[in-house]
């Protein structure tokens, strides 16, 4: 008998009297398994999306559980590609619906070890139980965005996006242009015609003809991302976007910036100390100790990602040393770091990013300005 048909057919009188529900989402079909915690799980494939099907298989495991039909029911699913509609659609046929991490999710530690998508919904069927018997602990439950929320978060990642597909094309262009000896160190829309205009006629046809698809596909990737940047400064302005203001008003933060922290961290997201804040940037330290052997292995990056990449890279920490020199942070990191070396300053940036993350959070959720810091007279 293998460990989830072990745990589905525990005998805890806390979670009897509900139907439970565990999907396995698939691009082409989904793997439902559900029981009561008495009896094994029965296991159902549907085609993905069909929910008339997940109605009528709730229907036929109630049957089969001698539950009644208004009997409540739970159910779980990972959080990927499918997002929150599912949660929705769930919440509104009165179902309990938890979207889990699935990188909380626990798993065997064997070298090798079977998985199959049955045995993934056998498993999420019985942390299901497990979490709804008191082990709360068990997995990290996913915060549900409201539709509005989910769709502000569209502008700044097709933003993220189209400033990757930028840095595609400049790159491919400068490649091809190797091939001959031809180097160029911006292709901006100037310098790019005036070079264009002088070397341009010395590459073979057929490579002439390719970099100038890919400075037309360049073009419209940078007319895209002024347009979106544009919109999203008119947003700011118009003052429908406060909290974006507010954060934009400390020296250091653009409004791009703002925009990003807000829609992805600080705007529909609540923290009840420092440590979730961290937290959820994945700035959190990850210390293994066991037995004698005591290593710190770094950050976790286990959080927001694209919070983090912004705290990370030099957008946000660097220039928070450059353009607050009197504040607490910066002096704290000119003495701690500063003088060391470049790996020491490397280190000390992190530090900076996770207390600067806090600083950050306390002036929008109190109205604390961080110590030592300068606001902007006018938002740009």
């Amino acid at each position: 008998m293998n460990m989830p048909d072990t745990a589905l057919q525990g005998q805890n009188t806390t979670i009897t009297g509900w139907l439970y529900m565990a999907f396995e989402l698939g691009e082409k079909s989904w793997k439902l398994s559900l029981g009561d915690g008495m009896r094994g799980p029965s296991r159902h494939t549907l085609v993905a999306g069909d929910l008339n099907a997940v109605l009528q298989v709730i229907a036929k495991a109630k049957a089969r559980c001698g539950l009644a039909p208004q009997a409540p029911v739970r159910s779980c699913y990972e959080a990927g590609r499918d997002g929150f509609w599912l949660h929705r659609w769930l919440t509104e046929q009165g179902i309990q619906n938890l979207v889990v991490d699935s990188s909380s999710i626990e798993v065997n530690r064997r070298a090798r070890r079977a998985k199959t998508d049955r045995l993934d919904g056998d498993k999420l069927l019985s942390m299901l139980m497990r979490y709804h018997a008191g082990e709360r602990r068990l997995w990290t439950v996913a915060r549900v965005p409201t539709p509005e929320q989910e769709d502000e978060r569209r502008l700044h990642r097709e933003l993220g996006r189209l400033r990757q597909e930028r840095t595609a094309h400049s790159n491919r262009i400068r490649s091809l242009l190797v091939l001959h000896n031809l180097r160029i160190a911006h292709i901006g829309d100037r310098s790019w015609k005036r070079w264009w205009g002088d070397y341009g006629s010395q590459l073979p046809p057929g490579l002439r003809a390719e970099i100038e698809r890919e400075v037309t596909r360049l073009a419209l990737v940078v007319t895209q991302i002024k347009t979106i940047e544009t919109q999203q400064h008119q947003a700011v302005k118009a003052g429908t976007q406060p909290a974006i203001a507010l954060l934009a008003h400390l020296r250091g933060i653009g409004a791009g910036s703002a925009w990003l922290l807000i829609k992805e961290l600080f705007g529909w997201r609540r923290f009840h100390n420092r440590r979730e804040v961290a937290g959820c940037l994945g700035l959190a330290p990850t210390p293994y100790s066991s037995g004698e052997s005591q290593v710190e292995q770094g950050i976790s990056k286990a959080g927001n990602k694209r919070s983090r990449w912004l705290m990370l890279m030099i957008e946000l920490a660097w220039s928070w040393l450059r353009y607050q020199p009197t504040s607490q942070l910066t002096q704290w990191f000119n003495a701690r770091f500063a003088p060391g070396s470049k790996r020491m300053r490397r280190v000390g940036i992190v530090a900076l990013a996770r207390r600067l993350a806090i600083a950050l959070w306390r002036y929008l959720e109190y109205g604390e300005i961080p110590a030592g810091a300068s606001l902007k007279l006018v938002v740009t």
